[in-house]
């Protein structure tokens, strides 16, 4: 999926937010924009959600949130659609960025994932995400 030559794969898979109210937030990006549930996992102020915008790319929504409003909102980290994370985090580290968390695999809602984050040249958290297992994200 994707040409991106320097990291494979390419464009964004995820932004991802964290919010207080995580029902309403869901409601609201289901029932009044169309968003689709993907994937679900955790439970209480752990649990997180992916919502499928309409085009394969997804909003990920993590409960927790303070209350109230944010100065910069509620966004978290963007992710990039890679086919090798492991070989893409080597091209943030030897530009000089702080990788953040390894490369690593995971499972969301029964899907197979591998990830990696690393900060952008301002501070900004950008996660490369990589579908491993048969049912993709």
């Amino acid at each position: 999926m994707g040409n991106n030559a320097k990291i494979g794969g390419g464009g964004f898979h995820h932004i991802a937010i964290r919010v207080f109210d995580f029902d309403k937030t869901v409601s609201f990006y289901t029932e009044v924009l169309g968003f689709k549930e993907q994937v679900r996992w955790g439970e209480g102020n752990a649990r997180a959600i992916m919502l499928d915008t309409g085009d394969g790319n997804y909003l990920e929504v993590f409960a927790g949130g303070t209350q109230g409003q944010k100065d910069e909102g509620a966004f978290l980290h963007l992710a990039l659609r890679s086919d090798n994370v492991t070989e893409a985090i080597e091209l943030a580290r030897a530009a000089g960025m702080e990788v953040t968390v390894e490369p690593k695999d995971a499972v969301l809602g029964g899907v197979p994932v591998r990830i990696a984050f690393f900060k952008g040249p301002d501070g900004e958290i950008i996660e490369l995400f990589e579908s491993t297992g048969e049912n993709k994200l």
